[in-house]
């Protein structure tokens, strides 16, 4: 403990890194205040008993992701999710649409041209969903009481244009975060919005155990899984497979290089935490729509894809492992390392160079993929299983711990790479002393 407070402390010693956190802190902070920044022409105690009545359904997942955000229908009620769902599209498009994949390719230039499509397509997303929830709010009466006094155009177009500058609003300090703080920002906007509840989770669980509403057993039993699930997500972030490689000598005028032994290290889990928000992002769209319909059918709809469901369930998991797969083969290209491999003389020790060699990456890439896809599939729906038989009364299961671990050691990864850039001690020791060159490159 005493040596991680002298890493923590090393942090401020860099004046770059200290930049970067005060930047990163600042604008989390702002996204905090404008939380709390409500949407005029609601009532607001009314919608909070709607929320207080669906605290394990659909929108309690919903309000989980926007960080409160929906309960309160503050200018940032849509979140950081018609962003991700943008961007998943445009990952989709890029596979099938050849112009898309020709940007993709051209490096800087078609990567801030995707971007900007991203963007486009989250300010239409926002205003679909934002008209959605405007129509959904003015046809809610809990108890008897209109959470839209004022119904109409008026209070449709405002909360559309409302709640679309809100979502872009937060769409720039994800980006800021990302290009001049430490670690990912659109995850670490996730992050903040459920770490920010566990203070209420816990003092909400302390009462109900005074008031013997929830039994201390009870509770210890759901402490013990997500520290158990904590731990587990923990291992399988740092597990990885290594592959050796030799190098080749080659003599350069008098000196002789090559000739040394290292290792690929690929994770079990490349994907890291993006398929958990891709996977929740795409199936709480369609259920948020239809969740505001009227319709009988669309009702139907909106009960199948409900937490809780078996459909739901299925649904889910199977999104989890595609996009385990799918983001993988994005980040990671088998063709790439093997040119780069035999271009400086390093071969897999009874692999070919070339294509053998990438097919070789390739393949046990694929193998190991699969546990590390089942495991984040299983362990976003099992905690919340559990949560649910025990009724705990706050939405923080699977998928939530899953996101805060994974995003933590993501921020907390990228940190100690600026420590140890500068040659001070890092967090994570151990993991370093694992990892060889190419895991830091």
């Amino acid at each position: 403990m005493i040596e991680g407070l002298a890493s923590f402390q090393n942090v401020f010693k860099i004046p770059e890194l200290k930049r970067r956190v005060l930047i990163t802190a600042g604008l989390l902070i702002a996204y905090r205040i404008g939380a709390h920044v409500p949407t005029p022409g609601i009532d607001g105690h009314a919608l909070a008993r709607v929320f207080d009545q669906a605290q394990n359904t659909l929108l309690g997942m919903v309000d989980l992701f926007s960080g409160g955000n929906l309960r309160r229908l503050s200018i940032f009620a849509l979140g950081i999710m018609p962003y991700i769902s943008a961007s998943i599209i445009l990952q989709l498009l890029t596979v099938v649409i050849p112009a898309l994949e020709r940007l993709a390719k051209e490096g800087e230039a078609g990567r801030k041209k995707i971007t900007q499509y991203t963007r486009y397509g989250t300010i239409v997303l926002s205003i679909v969903q934002s008209l959605g929830i405007a129509y959904g709010l003015e046809s809610m009466k809990p108890d008897g009481v209109a959470i839209v006094p004022n119904p109409g155009w008026g209070f449709r177009l405002l909360t559309m244009i409302t709640l679309t500058a809100g979502t872009a609003l937060i769409m720039w300090i994800g980006e800021q975060i990302s290009e001049k703080g430490v670690g990912n920002g659109i995850s670490l906007i996730i992050f903040a919005g459920i770490a920010v509840r566990l203070p209420s989770a816990i003092a909400a669980s302390y009462t109900l155990i005074v008031n013997r509403e929830l039994s201390l057993f009870t509770f210890v039993i759901i402490v013990a899984a997500m520290v158990a699930v904590t731990a587990a997500v923990v291992l399988m972030q740092e597990g990885q497979r290594k592959i050796p490689v030799q190098y080749a000598k080659r003599v350069v005028g008098r000196r002789v290089y090559g000739g040394q032994s290292t290792h690929i290290p690929l994770r079990i889990n490349t994907a890291g935490v993006i398929p958990v928000i891709f996977a929740s992002s795409l199936i709480l769209f369609p259920a948020t729509l239809t969740r505001f319909v009227p319709h009988p059918w669309m009702q139907t709809i909106s009960d199948a894809l409900s937490p809780g469901r078996l459909t739901y369930t299925l649904l889910y998991m199977g999104l989890i492992v595609f996009f385990t797969y799918f983001y993988t083969a994005i980040v990671f290209n088998p063709i790439d390392l093997a040119d780069n491999m035999k271009k400086y003389g390093g071969f897999i020790p009874g692999v070919r160079p070339g294509k053998k060699t990438a097919e070789y990456i390739d393949r046990t890439l694929t193998r190991i993929t699969l546990p590390g896809a089942l495991f984040l599939a299983l362990i976003s729906v099992l905690p919340d299983m559990l949560i649910r038989w025990f009724n705990v009364p706050f939405y923080f299961g699977g998928t939530s711990l899953l996101i805060v671990v994974g995003v933590a050691l993501d921020t907390v990864r990228q940190m100690e790479s600026h420590l140890l850039m500068r040659n001070y001690e890092g967090f994570l020791k151990k993991s370093r002393t694992r990892s060889g060159a190419f895991s830091r490159s």
